[in-house]
């Protein structure tokens, strides 16, 4: 008698770290949950009892003694009962385990894995509006398991010297295997046709917006992308936000660029921007104009550049090809922030520089031209192979090969001294034979002109020997005094 009421009652675990789950992967995660759902077990049985009382801390904040226990299947409960059967299962996703611990918990980690999956496959199957105390608890069950304390990382650039140390292995969260489907629930639950956004937006607030933004902070890849998905999403859907996630993620940039020069997130914001200003209604408002000047071309500062070049390009382009006037803003911020000693930069700005010249008009490129074509002199002129080879690659573009065309009088007397210099010297065998080729476009199109700068070129040249010439003479006559009034001594 005494071994079966012992029998009865319920073991007690050690208690649990709050600390859990970090995610990324946008709606294309559904392939991969479902293979989760093929990989684990099936705790679906409700005639079973596999319960145990654990100690955690639950969403409200407080420990205490919790029954984790397996909850019946949506399919084994008539249809009035649902909706009361995803609120325990919500309440059950609630608890937040710790995953330091690879042996701590393991049956209940696994039934709230699989008590996830059963709330993706509802919340995508849902074919009712979610009542207003549902989107409260859905939101109550993914902020206690996304808005976590993080664990503490080294906040170091993952760029030195201009070189791109992102090939490291990033920091994975341990708790992804529950974080993962955290995020495909949050996910399917905004995209999901059935979740009222006047309800929502109640829950879904500008507080929760930041807390969004604080995670995409991440040293987790996956997480990010999951985030940039979902912060795009509610960008879509709820309209009323727009404003706000537009000025929080200039805030963002704004810190970056001015204060830290840290964060993981970067890129993915800039991508969700990237879909934003396509979207953009013409004429652009001064709004959006103030952000290009302020936080995008400013992006082109830090030395960490390579990590989020791409979207901060497409973001520029974007710009351009809705407003062609933007060009010479563009291209006067480039100038602005041209790097001085890193070849590597220097050739990620001369592909951007291509691309916004290519949707720049010709009254534009008028303003811009002359000291655009002084930047891209001294590229010309560069020691560096692969800056001198990349700005000849303009040439190879027709829409600027054409804009070049249409003002050779002003640029060719800014280039000739470059292209002839590399023609004579430099040392790469490539950049002298394109140098060569580009020389030849110029002096086809009009051989006055190019004989004019070789002259021009010629009697500087002249002159700057004689000014050495004379500099080495003063030299060797303040050697000789040097030397007498030694000898004298």
């Amino acid at each position: 008698m005494i071994k079966q009421l012992l029998g009865k009652i319920p073991r007690k675990s050690s208690k649990s770290a709050g600390n859990g789950e970090n995610g990324r992967k946008n709606g294309k995660n559904s392939k991969a949950v479902a293979n989760t759902v093929s990989k684990g077990s099936n705790f679906g049985d409700s005639g079973q009892n596999n319960g145990t009382m654990i100690s955690m801390k639950h969403q409200n904040g407080n420990l205490g003694l919790y029954s984790y226990e397996v909850l019946p299947g949506f399919k084994d409960v008539p249809n009035s009962q649902k909706e009361s059967l995803f609120f325990r299962k919500l309440k059950l996703c609630s608890i937040v385990f710790d995953f330091t611990d690879p042996v701590k918990h393991v049956k209940e980690k696994e039934i709230k894995r699989q008590t996830l999956l059963e709330l993706v496959d509802y919340v995508t199957s849902a074919n009712g509006k979610f009542s207003e105390a549902v989107v409260q608890e859905v939101v109550k069950m993914v902020s206690v398991n996304m808005f976590r304390t993080p664990s503490p990382q080294p906040r170091e650039n993952k760029v030195v010297d201009g070189v791109d140390l992102e090939e490291e292995e990033p920091t994975m969260d341990l708790a992804w295997p529950h974080l993962q489907i955290v995020y495909e629930v949050f996910l399917r639950f905004v995209a999901s046709s059935e979740t009222d956004v006047k309800l929502t937006k109640k829950y879904i607030d500008q507080a929760f917006v930041l807390k969004l933004l604080d995670l995409i902070d991440s040293e987790d890849p996956r997480e990010r992308e999951y985030l940039k998905t979902i912060l795009h999403r509610i960008y879509g859907k709820f309209m009323v936000h727009r404003p706000f996630i537009r000025k929080s993620i200039n805030n963002v940039f704004y810190q970056f660029v001015f204060e830290t020069e840290k964060h993981n997130g970067i890129a993915e914001l800039l991508e969700i921007l990237g879909s934003i200003i396509n979207g953009f209604a013409l004429p652009l408002k001064e709004e959006h104009k103030m952000f290009l000047v302020r936080a995008l071309i400013p992006l082109h500062k830090p030395r960490c550049l390579a990590m989020y070049h791409q979207p901060l390009s497409y973001c520029i382009t974007q710009f351009v090809e809705k407003d062609c006037k933007l060009a010479d803003v563009v291209i006067r911020g480039l100038l602005k922030y041209w790097p001085v000693t890193n070849s590597s930069k220097e050739v990620m700005f001369l592909n951007e520089l291509e691309e916004v010249l290519e949707a720049t008009q010709s009254q534009e490129f008028q303003r811009c031209m002359v000291p655009l074509f002084h930047q891209i002199a001294r590229c010309l002129s560069s020691s560096h192979f692969q800056v001198a080879e990349r700005a000849l690659f303009l040439w190879n573009n027709d829409p600027i090969e054409n804009l070049i065309r249409q003002n050779q009088k002003v640029i060719l007397p800014i280039l000739f001294p470059a292209l002839e210099r590399n023609a004579r010297n430099h040392w790469n065998q490539a950049v002298r034979s394109l140098t060569i080729n580009v020389r030849k476009i110029f002096e086809d199109l009009d051989p006055e002109l190019f004989n004019d700068c070789l002259l021009k070129f010629q009697e500087t040249e002249k002159k700057e020997d004689e000014t050495k010439a004379r500099w080495e003479a003063r030299w060797r006559r303040l050697e000789e005094m040097g030397a007498q009034k030694t000898a004298g001594k």
